[in-house]
């Protein structure tokens, strides 16, 4: 099965040629399947909405909602659409469209601002992957007025004043209950603040496209047009293979988490759970003597080992497939001793948290040492924006680029971690995280993480880095979705510890 990709506009644009060209239709048969498309996604998904509500513009996402009021109008259901273009006329395929519409019996007005029609669900087809500029005028009084109308929200293509391409809110943008999409994902639904505006999103091919067309339509938009991999089930699966019958622990890696400053040994402690879920052979934590005994009482399935300094990890290194340093280590003269020991070493290391805070510190990029070991950083917002000297809100605002920049900064693999976690190294397109919810903003997660990603890799040692770091964290966010069942809002880093056993076998899923 092919992957799946989150594409740019541009990149958009040529797969639909690219789907006209291989199924013989003309782009007003694509602009009717688009609007079937959205409406049978709407009865789905809001089967009680008797009375619909199309705001529409000129171009051709306004076509695709001339065919839902339509389709609407021949189903039985109360539809009527606003107009928002000043001149209200529609061009291209969709003019033919409107005048479907117009002949079918669907009442249609001018948008001339303030509330919203009473009905039950509004469409949103006002504007598609085309916005470039900030909204003003009858569509920023439009989109106000569906945000504050309390009516479920269906977009077409891509919510209302949110940039394709970046996910940025173009002043105001549709907070919909859900979006359909066609064709391809679009790279922004997944970046800035897209993913508090498209709620649930479909996404409708709406035809076949050979991977040799596809591949030359990716190519054919040029350079500054790279998509997103979505890390999606079938990777999870294919990664994941049930074990042997004959399998031992000495086949699935030994871990060793350095961390637990002084008060801090919570962080260690959550990432040494996380490697044992993930499923390594052995796990041993160095750890700051005060918490060693209390830790063999209460998780005796951790090789406690307590470090004074730098010198104690040398034979814990020396038995260890993969380090993971930096959780709860702290900043001062013990943690500086440690993360230099750890750094040394010529084992695949991943450095997290107070980790990271160190190598921030240092001024120039950590370059690779000739035949240096592979190396994953998993910083958060905060964490990107001390290394970059940046602000979080500069790395929120183009995550694409942060990642760029870190890559720059550090010769490994970033893990950059949010709302649809990216993951880079130096060759091709990143991959993307498709899973999570807010729930899992709290206190240790990232340690979870952390130790998750060691464990995988401690088992997939001949996988290559970047993909086993994406697997991580689509391990950890299905996790996150598991333990959100519960409810978000309360959720402790530890349910995540205990819903990691369920996704790390997704044979028996």
């Amino acid at each position: 099965m092919e992957s799946r990709n989150a594409c740019s506009a541009a990149v958009v644009r040529a797969l639909e040629d690219a789907v006209m060209a291989a199924e013989g239709i003309s782009s007003n048969t694509l602009m009717e399947r688009a609007g079937a498309a959205a409406f049978g996604r709407g009865c789905e998904h809001f089967p009680g909405a008797r009375r619909w509500l199309v705001l529409a513009g000129s171009g051709n996402n306004a076509g695709d909602g001339f065919v839902i009021a339509r389709l609407a109008k021949e189903h039985g259901l109360g539809v009527e659409t606003l107009l928002l273009s000043p001149a209200n006329r529609p061009r291209g395929d969709a003019a033919a469209q409107f005048e479907a519409m117009i002949a079918a019996g669907v009442p249609v007005a001018s948008y001339r601002g303030g509330e919203l029609p009473q009905c039950d669900l509004i469409v949103d087809a006002m504007l598609g992957i085309g916005l470039d500029r900030p909204l003003k005028g009858r569509y920023l009084e439009a989109v106000r007025a569906v945000n504050e109308s309390g009516i479920p929200a269906l977009s077409v293509d891509i919510p209302t004043g949110i940039h394709a391409d970046s996910g940025r809110r173009m002043g105001a943008a549709v907070r919909a209950a859900l979006t359909v999409t066609f064709i391809a994902e679009k790279r922004g639904l997944f970046l800035g603040e897209a993913p508090d505006h498209a709620g649930k999103r479909v996404m409708e091919p709406l035809g076949r496209i050979p991977p040799e067309q596809r591949r030359k339509a990716e190519n054919a938009a040029g350079s500054g047009q790279q998509g997103l991999r979505i890390f999606a089930e079938q990777d999870w699966r294919a990664m994941l293979a049930a074990r042997r019958r004959a399998a031992h622990k000495g086949r699935f890696g030994h871990v060793l988490v350095v961390g637990g400053g002084l008060g801090m040994g919570g962080a260690a402690r959550l990432a040494g759970e996380g490697a044992l879920r993930a499923g390594a052979g052995l796990v041993s934590v160095a750890t700051h003597p005060e918490h060693a005994a209390e830790w063999i009482r209460e998780r005796p399935e951790l090789m406690v080992r307590a470090a004074r300094g730098g010198s104690d990890l040398a034979p814990l290194l020396e038995r260890a497939t993969v380090v993971a340093v930096g959780c709860g280590l702290g900043q001062d003269a013990w943690a500086r001793e440690l993360f230099a020991a750890a750094r040394e070493s010529k084992r695949p290391c991943i450095i997290d948290a107070d980790g990271l805070n160190l190598l921030a510190q240092s001024p120039a990029r950590d370059a690779p040492r000739g035949n240096a070991p592979p190396l994953v950083i998993t910083p958060h917002p905060g964490e990107a924006s001390r290394l970059l000297g940046l602000s979080s809100a500069q790395v929120q605002a183009d995550r694409l680029q942060a990642l760029s920049e870190l890559r720059q900064r550090v010769a490994g693999v970033v893990l950059l971690k949010g709302a649809h976690t990216l993951v880079s190294a130096e060759q091709g397109p990143p991959w993307v995280i498709d899973a999570g919810n807010p729930g899992m903003a709290t206190a240790g997660t990232g340690d979870v993480l952390t130790g998750l990603l060691a464990g995988l890799w401690a088992q997939l040692a001949d996988a290559i880095p970047e993909k086993v770091a994406a697997l991580a964290a689509y391990v950890h966010a299905r996790a996150g979705d598991i333990a959100a069942t519960a409810g978000q809002r309360g959720m402790i880093a530890s349910d995540l510890v205990a819903a990691l056993r369920q996704v790390v076998n997704p044979e028996a899923a």
